[in-house]
This record gives structure tokens, C-alpha cells and sequence, in this order.
């Protein structure tokens, strides 16, 4: 109860509201959001996640993992990230998705906004690749900035990446009306 009531009023105190789909969430997934343009979406991520009383992961280089830092990134969810592992991520996060009953996973995808005016690039697809081998659904979230408004959206079950692609471009496009640039199909 104390947790909605923190993450309610980070939204109250911020100005933002949030709206989530019903049903939407599940005992694991993974969890993409866009359009990330300040450290505010990342608080009100975690307010969201404290309303609903999810516990989160996410991925971060295990080169943090150091001295004082690794009890606060340990207690946040982070999970160390080995990219010089023989073992690539996506199986990495099988395993855990395999090993819990419960498992969140939570990615900013890269380029979900430019810089300074900069052309966007093409979003980075590995959260696609991770749910796809997990046999876990993409849950959508979205910031609205410019409106003040976030949450989650919906979800997909990943088929087959371009068509996933393009349809979660459509979602955003329709339901918070942005953009994503998504990577030619192959």
C-alpha cells in the first residue's frame, strides 16, 4: 500500500498522469519504453512499477558492479551484463526467465530519441530477440512529455520480427502519436 501511494504521488507532484491496460501485464515479460527523452521518464518508470508492485530488472555492464555501487544496483535489479561473455545476452536471459516464476524485464531500447535535433536511427532490436527466445511478451510503456502523460499501452507476442516491428510502430504512432524509427526489414 505504501508503494502505490509513493509512486501516486510521484505522478501527483510531477504533473503527469498514467493510464495502464487492463490485463496487460504478466508474471514475465519484457518490458520496453519509448520515447525516453529525460532521467523524469526513468522515475516515473519506476513509480509505475511501484504501483503495481513489479519487481524489475534491468541490464547493465557488469564493469559497475564495483565497490559501493553493486549493493545499489543489486538492490534496483540490476543484472550484470558480460559483453565479452561466449554466452550471448539473449541466452542469458533465458536462463533467468527460465529459472523464475516471476521475471520483468525492463529495456530502454537504444535510439529512442535524438539528440539535439538529430536525425532518429533505427531502434536497437534486442529486446524483440530476447522475448521471442523466452516465449514471453513484449509489454508496451510509453512518456508523453509534451502531454504529460505515461504508461503502458498493450502488448505483443512476438511472430516474426518485421511484422512485430511495424506493428508496435503503428501502436505507438496511434495511441501516444510517435514516431519510432524501426530498422529496414531483412
Amino acid at each position: 500500500m505504501l508503494k502505490k501511494f509513493i509512486g501516486d504521488a510521484a505522478f501527483k507532484v510531477s504533473g503527469w498522469t498514467y493510464k495502464v491496460e487492463e490485463n496487460v501485464l504478466e508474471d514475465k515479460q519484457v518490458i520496453v519504453g519509448f520515447e525516453h527523452t529525460s532521467m523524469m521518464d526513468a522515475v516515473l518508470s519506476i513509480a509505475l512499477f511501484q504501483i503495481y508492485d513489479l519487481k524489475i530488472h534491468t541490464l547493465i555492464k557488469k564493469e559497475l558492479f564495483k565497490g559501493p555501487f553493486k549493493p545499489l544496483l543489486d538492490a534496483v535489479g540490476g543484472i550484470p551484463v558480460d559483453r565479452k561473455s561466449s554466452k550471448d545476452i539473449v541466452s542469458q536471459m533465458v536462463e533467468l526467465f527460465e529459472k523464475n516464476d516471476k521475471f520483468n524485464l525492463v529495456i530502454a531500447p537504444e535510439a529512442t530519441r535524438a539528440k539535439n535535433g538529430e536525425e532518429r536511427r533505427p531502434i536497437r532490436t534486442g529486446f524483440w530477440h530476447i522475448a521471442k527466445a523466452a516465449n514471453v511478451p513484449i509489454v508496451l510503456m510509453y512518456a508523453d512529455s509534451k502531454n504529460k502523460r505515461g504508461g503502458i499501452l498493450g502488448k505483443i507476442y512476438p511472430t516474426e520480427i518485421n511484422h512485430d516491428l511495424a506493428l508496435l510502430k503503428q501502436l505507438y504512432k496511434d495511441n501516444v502519436g510517435l514516431d519510432i524509427v524501426i530498422p529496414e526489414a531483412k
